[in-house]
């Protein structure tokens, strides 16, 4: 599929024109990429329960 763009109004730099471009083909991209599943990096990970304060609990911690 060939796009024609035209400047109809001012003097736009390739720079300008380049970023129109990229923005309108962010935009034009599926939206199922962006619901994809969330890594397993990002999920909160379930932790165990401190132990109460007092003597040994540093010791009781990392068990």
């Amino acid at each position: 599929m060939t796009v024609t763009l035209r400047v109809v109004r001012g003097d736009a730099t390739p720079e300008e024109v380049a970023a129109l471009v990229v923005a309108l083909a962010a935009r034009s991209r599926p939206a199922a990429a962006a619901a994809a599943e969330p890594s397993a990096w990002s999920r909160p990970r379930p932790r165990a329960a401190l132990p109460p304060p007092g003597a040994g609990a540093w010791r009781a911690a990392l068990r």
